[in-house]
């Protein structure tokens, strides 16, 4: 039996490789591995990329990178913040609406998490060091740091997660002040939003850590074979029947 197909988003980046140096499309292997491993195929879909393109597949998963840009959200750029990628964020903001409108499962992952609550009408915190009585989510651009989060017992979330502290990874120095009209599930000690969905959906989730390390792929399987499951069912749902 054939895989659902993820359709997975790409950063947009200046790159180097053999004799060449130009802008690239392209994305860290990890996330590639982790759906692979989860039981799908995987469609890049650089920036750029019409969004109808989702109509041949049966998820879309966001993947994480540089900030959002806060004029979508109608803030000023913080001094911290990356330089825009206006063709990324336009092109993710259109593929997760696509995505919504044909009821296909979602999995935002950090960056993802934030064009999910963008898209819905939120806004971001610019720089977590700022606010006071945070905890550290990032030491360093590169770098990873554990914490605890915890999840609402009612949700997609702690369903997947169950009750008590579990233990997540970070690396952001952003994150979801206002997740718009989706359902924060997830909080790190600090307050700090750690998971956003929609209730109403089948499968639509952003968590603000990186399930894609290697590092998580045993405490996040559940996660993904939740996501990966509900593609499946998409694609039962609307893959022709064929007729002899």
């Amino acid at each position: 039996m054939s895989r659902p197909v993820i359709g997975l988003s790409c950063y947009l980046e200046p790159a180097q490789w053999g004799a060449w140096q130009m802008p690239a499309a392209l994305v860290p292997h990890w996330y590639v591995d982790m759906l692979h491993d989860s039981g799908a195929d995987v469609v890049l879909l650089p920036p750029e990329n019409d969004a109808v393109v989702l109509d041949r597949l049966d998820g879309l998963a966001l993947a994480g990178g540089a900030d959002v840009d806060a004029r979508l959200y109608g803030a000023a750029p913080d001094d911290t913040a990356d330089a825009p990628r206006e063709a990324r964020d336009s092109s993710e903001l259109a593929l997760y609406r696509r995505a919504r409108d044909l009821g296909m499962p979602v999995l935002g992952i950090c960056r993802g998490l934030q064009v999910m609550a963008v898209a819905h009408g939120g806004s971001l915190v610019q720089h977590l060091p700022d606010v006071e009585g945070t905890i550290t989510h990032r030491e360093r651009p590169g770098a990873f740091v554990d914490h605890v989060a915890t999840f609402a017992d009612s949700s997609r979330a702690g369903a997947i997660f169950g009750p008590g502290e579990v233990v997540v990874n970070s690396s952001h120095h952003q994150s979801v002040a206002s997740a718009g009209d989706l359902v924060v599930s997830g909080w790190a000690a600090d307050g700090t939003i750690e998971a956003c969905e929609d209730p109403a959906a089948d499968f639509c989730l952003g968590v603000q850590w990186h399930p894609e390390h290697p590092d998580r792929r045993q405490p996040d399987r559940v996660l993904l074979g939740e996501f990966v499951a509900a593609a499946d069912r998409y694609r039962a749902r609307t893959v022709p029947v064929a007729v002899s």
